[in-house]
């Protein structure tokens, strides 16, 4: 049975949240420290951590190892309290992640196999498989605090809405997964899970202002300002696939012209990889081309990593195009920090060596220069952990 989160509601509750939060960015803490953090008494922060504990949020890590004098005692998350799940939702697969209460990541289950429609039936498989991996997890379903789904497209965290997924248009759904999974359940547009998923447990360290990029079949992008996560004033901000930037003429997936997607995506790259096939450009793809298949990003992938010409030649023509619109970013943002991440982030140097020529040439020199290039260091687990600390951050309240 998951613990109790109602005392966060409660009398205190706003400096109960406090002290979850504390212990989430900084860890374990003694009760001088923290209150002297908080800026509490220490007959108040004692009290309040009496009832987290009581609570089963908290638990007691015994003496600090210090040296000499009186040692004080350390609190600290207890991560038996419960778990979250986190599962993003791909074009034709799933991941699922499971994290404790502390945060740690107990178990991902990469790329399921399934297909996601607009049908209740479909649904009901997803939740399905979420149940089956808990069981393969050792985890019972009431051990579960919250939920939380990262899909494609525009997502209304706030209502629940997902403009992409849905089975009724009067239902958000939210509602829907609540009932079929009998626990709440929180969504997010992918791009922004993964970019929180990088915030709390990737690479990002102490940088309070950064831009995720999710270069996979679409072009997504996740903003953290200031060490939140910024929605704009509808919720759906980060739609660097839709600046209208390039001349190429191909039609995006919203039916616009024009679009960086068509350019600088999984999608463009796939495009450009059959046009050069159709050109009759040799490659290593070829065979598959030749059998009247279109070869997946997988492939192309796989060609690069064997130094395949046409594809280190695809990759090259989208990473430019994606540096030519980082570069806008870049001037507009002047984040400390760009992480690269989705599907595309895999071919590594190909990608990167283009972006950043590209970033060189049309960014300002006094903006960019202080900003760092990183690759994702959770790739393909991303937006599954991203999407569990999400449910943590939301159920309890700490956004």
């Amino acid at each position: 049975m998951a613990a109790s989160v109602e005392t966060l509601q409660g009398r205190n509750g706003a400096l109960k949240r406090d002290i979850i939060s504390h212990c989430i960015h900084n860890g374990d803490f003694s009760i001088p420290d923290l209150g002297a953090e908080l800026e509490v008494s220490i007959p108040t922060a004692t009290k309040c951590v009496s009832e987290l504990m009581d609570a089963g949020l908290l638990e007691d890590l015994g003496k600090a190892g210090t040296s000499g004098g009186r040692k004080p005692s350390l609190y600290g998350l207890n991560p038996s309290a419960g778990y979250f799940v986190g599962t993003e939702v791909h074009r034709e697969t799933i991941t699922i992640a499971v994290t404790n209460f502390k945060g740690q990541v107990v178990q991902v289950f990469h790329d399921v196999k399934f297909v996601l429609d607009n049908s209740e039936s479909r649904y009901q498989d997803m939740c399905q498989i979420i149940g089956r991996c808990l069981t393969e997890a050792e985890i019972n379903r009431d051990e579960v605090m919250a939920y939380c789904f990262g899909f494609t497209g525009r997502v209304n965290h706030s209502t629940g809405y997902s403009m992409s997924y849905f089975i009724d248009e009067n239902r958000p759904i939210s509602e829907v997964l609540e009932q079929m999974l009998q626990g709440p359940v929180f969504i997010e547009n992918d791009s922004r899970a993964m970019t929180y998923g990088e915030y709390t447990n990737g690479i990002i360290q102490d940088e309070k202002n950064i831009v995720f990029i999710n270069a996979s079949w679409g072009l997504g992008m996740g903003l953290i300002l200031d060490g939140k996560l910024y929605y704009g004033q509808s919720g759906f901000s980060g739609e660097i696939g839709h600046f209208p930037m390039l001349s190429n003429g191909h039609i995006c997936q919203c039916g616009k012209t024009g679009c960086l997607e068509t350019g600088a995506s999984g999608m463009a790259l796939s495009r450009i990889v059959k046009e050069k096939l159709d050109s009759g450009m040799a490659s290593t793809l070829r065979a598959k081309y030749n059998e009247k298949e279109t070869p997946s990003l997988g492939d192309i992938m796989e060609a690069l990593k064997n130094e395949d010409v046409l594809a280190i030649e695809a990759i090259e023509e989208v990473g430019s195009n994606l540096g030519k619109g980082l570069a806008g970013v870049i001037n507009i943002f002047n984040p400390q920090l760009v992480v690269v991440g989705g599907l595309l982030s895999e071919a590594k140097d190909y990608l990167l060596l283009p972006m950043m020529t590209a970033i060189n040439k049309y960014s300002l020199r006094l903006v960019c220069k202080e900003t760092e290039i990183k690759f994702s260091r959770l790739g393909s687990k991303c937006g599954a952990i991203g999407a569990c600390s999400l449910a943590r951050t939301r159920l309890l309240g700490l956004e």
